[in-house]
Parts: structure tokens; C-alpha cells; sequence
């Protein structure tokens, strides 16, 4: 079992002792979600790796964020306060972001290595860069950049 897969349960547990509701829900939520996709991987009890509970925190991230844009847009701000406080339990799971200059770098040398030079080329930059952040950057801001470059 990763590091991270393996404090989950853990923070599980001092939620409950600290009767925190919000971060109860989260991790409860976010320990089903990886229960699902080990069933998927291979069965119950399938371990996942760091990269594969990353990737799950960030769906879970971008459900929330998804949520509090169409609560703000109905005039829900304390349905979208709720939700933020959600992303904030997730964020802490997270390896720190990369830098712009650590992207742009990582871009450069994806679209160097793949010999990339038109949008049509963009699906394989995007698959290594991917690789290289390795859950460190957002996909949509790394999609964002390599548009950018290749344009």
C-alpha cells in the first residue's frame, strides 16, 4: 500500500476523534472512491499506487470546484462555502504544485523529445508531459500550455 493510500484511513480516524464533519465526509468519500477503483484495478484489496490516489484526489478536486461554480451561478454561497471547504481536505493530499517555469520546462523538453511541431502532435506531448508531472500540475493548465507552444 502507497504512503498515501495508507494515511487516509488514519486521518479517517482522527476525524471521527476530532468530530470534524466536513473532513469525515471528504475522506470517507475519497476512501469509497479508491475502494472502487481497486475493485476496478483487479479486485478488492488491489493495492494503488501514489499516482493512481493522486489521480482520484484531483477528480474529487475538480467535482467540488465543478460544484462551487454552478452554486455561485444559483446564488448558493453557503452550498459553494461548504464545497470549498471540501477542496481544502483534498488540497492537503496533494504533492505541491509545479511552478509556470517547471511546466514551460517540462513542455519544451516533451515537445523536443516527441519532435512535436503542430496541434495534430499535441496527444502525444500532452501523454509524457503528464507523465513527468506526475500529478503535480493540473491537466487542464498543462493542456492549456502545450496549445501554446504548438500553435
Amino acid at each position: 500500500m502507497s504512503d498515501l493510500a495508507s494515511r487516509i484511513p488514519e486521518d479517517l480516524k482522527a476525524a471521527m476523534k476530532a468530530k470534524d464533519t466536513v473532513a469525515l465526509a471528504v475522506i470517507r468519500a475519497l476512501k469509497t472512491a479508491m475502494t472502487n477503483a481497486s475493485i476496478e484495478k483487479g479486485g478488492l484489496g488491489t493495492p494503488l499506487d501514489d499516482t493512481e490516489v493522486t489521480a482520484l484526489i484531483r477528480k474529487q478536486i475538480k467535482q467540488r470546484q465543478d460544484s462551487i461554480t454552478q452554486f455561485t451561478n444559483a446564488g448558493r454561497t453557503e452550498l459553494a462555502a461548504n464545497e470549498e471547504a471540501e477542496v481544502a481536505v483534498l488540497e492537503k493530499y496533494l504533492p505541491a504544485n509545479l511552478s509556470a517555469e517547471e511546466i514551460a520546462a517540462i513542455i519544451e523538453a516533451a515537445i523536443a523529445e516527441t519532435g512535436a511541431s503542430s496541434k495534430a502532435d499535441m496527444g502525444k506531448v500532452m501523454k509524457l508531459a503528464q507523465e513527468r508531472t506526475a500529478g503535480r500540475a493540473d491537466g487542464k493548465t498543462l493542456s492549456q500550455e502545450v496549445a501554446k507552444r504548438l500553435s
